[in-house]
């Protein structure tokens, strides 16, 4: 007698009903995550729609403009996954550690730019038929790195460290490329700010995308988004070398004699300071404004992070402060973004006096009346103040630094806005933790830098012989 046989007839009645139940859950199941997919496929091809129609605008399209900004952004994702699996080992900020060991996380974060200014400019200067390879070259040495840091990141290898260098040089050595290629991709339409910060805009979507993508495989584990981050930067080589073929254009960059006619030619002498003394008049004033946006990054990010720590604002928690003021220099920051992006953007100079003028109130603000309002007020004047006069400043070095020798002043530029980076973080680590006197030194020392600028201004470049 079969099993079924001896089943009693209720009981099996039972057994076909509970087994059509489930078919139906699982049947509406599929249904629902097929719908599912379908939405989130409709989502992402409409935003997709988005991103082209704003990246192909004024004529981005035609001239490689947009091929451009897509490309920054896959870069930008790329480098988001990377710092995301990285987080908590060579990247991280270690705040809760002593002086001596923040000292040292500074000194390590101008390891790159040793190699950048004295090598890398005069290299991608040099090779300036060839951008397109030279920006594909760093995206492909940071997905090699990426793969190698998959396996390095989960054995503790001594190969950690040096692989995450390599690909801090790579992506300067990018940002300095992809700077000195976009005047040959300006549609006519648009401004230098804007197109610059066309790409600061494409650069946080990629940021959101990737970031999202390698926190959730991070979860996994931090191989998992590394080799995301691999991915991506594979894309993003293949992206770069289908760049249209102006990129590596080099006519009209120089006369007959070898002297560039667009702009004025750039001297090489001797000394740093001389070398400043070459740059045209705007740029030399927009670099220093810069400098001053750049310290009080650095002494905000450093300081806060050391008060918080130590002298809490009575009724606040020291995080939650440090994440309203870090929340707020992201919107400023954003909102930099948007600010350049406008057609009727006013000059670039009377842009980074303006914004710099704010930051110096806030600062101000702030050392009088020390509360959390002033300090998310600050946050958002320096990451406002931040973003835009690196607009501007990028606008001026494409539009009146010569082709031949654009790469290297990129490389100069980067070189010393880092350092004042550093030395901002420096002295917020330095002087004693009095919310009053770090906040009044510093409002001082950003004066100090637009006194410079002011008079950097003045000075006459010394001529070059023909």
């Amino acid at each position: 007698m079969s099993q079924d046989e001896r089943t009693p007839p209720t009981a099996r009645r039972r057994v076909a009903d509970a087994g059509r139940r489930v078919s139906r859950v699982g049947r509406g199941v599929g249904r629902r995550g097929r719908d599912g997919i379908r939405l989130v496929g409709r989502g992402g091809a409409a935003a997709g729609r988005r991103f082209r129609t704003f990246a192909d605008a004024d004529g981005a399209a035609d001239t490689g403009l947009a091929r451009l900004t897509e490309l920054h952004a896959v870069n930008v994702a790329g480098d988001a996954a990377l710092t995301i699996s990285l987080a908590g080992t060579v990247f991280a900020l270690p705040t809760d550690e002593a002086r001596s060991r923040v000292a040292l996380f500074l000194v390590l974060t101008m390891a790159p730019f040793v190699l950048l200014a004295p090598l890398i400019g005069p290299l991608l200067d040099r090779f300036r038929h060839g951008r397109r390879w030279a920006l594909g070259t760093t995206l492909a040495t940071r997905a090699f790195l990426a793969w190698v840091l998959a396996s390095a990141v989960v054995e503790d290898s001594p190969w950690l460290f040096p692989a995450a260098l390599g690909c801090l040089v790579a992506s300067r050595s990018y940002a300095v490329a992809r700077a000195a290629a976009v005047p040959r991709l300006l549609p006519a339409g648009i401004s230098l700010v804007t197109a610059n910060s066309r790409l600061t805009i494409a650069g946080l979507v990629g940021m959101a995308l990737g970031g999202g993508l390698a926190g959730a495989l991070s979860q996994v584990g931090p191989d998992w988004s590394l080799r995301l981050a691999f991915a991506v930067y594979v894309a993003a080589t293949v992206l770069a070398i289908r760049l249209p073929e102006r990129v590596d254009s080099t006519a009209g960059e120089v006369d007959l004699d070898g002297i560039p006619v667009a702009v004025a030619p750039l001297p090489t002498p001797e000394g740093g300071v001389r070398r400043l003394r070459t740059l045209p008049p705007s740029v030399r004033y927009t670099l220093w404004l810069t400098t001053g946006a750049r310290l009080l990054s650095g002494f905000l990010t450093l300081f806060l992070a050391f008060l918080m720590r130590e002298h809490p604002i009575p009724g606040w928690s020291g995080p939650l402060v440090l994440a309203l003021v870090a929340g707020a220099a992201g919107v400023g920051n954003a909102l930099g973004s948007v600010i350049g992006n406008r057609r009727s953007a006013p000059d670039p100079e009377r842009i980074a006096t303006a914004i710099a003028a704010v930051a110096v109130l806030a600062a101000l603000a702030t050392s009088v009346l020390y509360s959390v309002p002033a300090l998310v007020l600050l946050g958002l004047a320096t990451g406002l103040f931040g973003q835009l006069a690196k607009l501007c400043l990028d606008a001026l070095i494409q539009r009146d630094i010569a082709d031949d020798v654009r790469a290297r002043v990129f490389s100069w530029s980067e070189t010393i806005l880092q350092g004042f980076w550093v030395l901002g973080g420096a002295i917020g680590i330095a002087i004693p933790l009095v919310p009053g006197l770090g906040f009044a030194l510093v409002t001082g020392l950003v004066l100090l830098m637009g006194a410079v600028a002011a008079r950097a201004r003045r000075l006459t470049p010394p001529r070059r012989p023909r």
